[in-house]
């Protein structure tokens, strides 16, 4: 069985550990743990990572973060992944850093990649896996503050934050939705 994985982010060093590519991040962490390495394809960085008799094809849009629905509709289509397979892993301004929150469905909230990828599936029924980046932000600098790194007390909660996200991912893969969302959601 096949899962796509799809991580939003910018490509770019001047976007590498942003905020806003936490996407990226926890993909890069997956692919580091299994040993695998990302190669540059179609519209995306990608790799596969078997666990527990399914296959994880993880990609990270090389399209930027407003077009992330072309990269992931052509995914899905040339890997043949169903819809219910799919998990895209977004950072939220909603929620508070610490808060990972997997969601059947939804909408975009703002966020021009969910947007985009609502735009191209003409709906908002996949799976995604909110990250809060928390909205420590002054008013107007949203776009600043989404494409600035971490600060330095948030840092040191990261590594765990990301191997929990791995963890979520590889339920997503073998329990399901459901049972992820109940056992990881708080």
């Amino acid at each position: 069985m096949k899962y796509l994985i799809v991580g939003l982010g910018n490509i770019g060093p001047e976007y590498k550990d942003t905020r806003h590519n936490i996407g990226f991040m926890i993909l890069d962490e997956l692919a580091k743990q299994e040993k695998t390495q990302f190669h540059n394809m179609r519209l995306a960085y990608y790799t596969e990572v078997n666990y527990k008799g399914r296959t994880l094809c993880l990609i990270k849009p090389t399209t930027y973060m407003n077009l992330s629905g072309k990269a992931l509709n052509h995914w899905m289509q040339q890997l043949k992944v169903p819809l219910e397979n799919v998990l895209v892993l977004v950072d939220d301004l909603a929620l508070p850093l610490g808060t990972l929150r997997l969601k059947p469905k939804g909408s975009a909230a703002g966020h021009n990649g969910l947007k985009n990828i609502e735009q191209v599936l003409s709906h908002n029924n996949y799976a995604r896996l909110r990250f809060g980046i928390d909205d420590n932000y002054p008013k107007g600098r949203q776009v600043d503050y989404v494409l600035g790194g971490f600060d330095e007390d948030e840092k040191p909660e990261l590594p765990a934050l990301i191997d929990r996200s791995i963890e979520m991912i590889k339920s997503f893969a073998t329990a399901g939705t459901e049972l992820t969302m109940t056992r990881f959601n708080k």
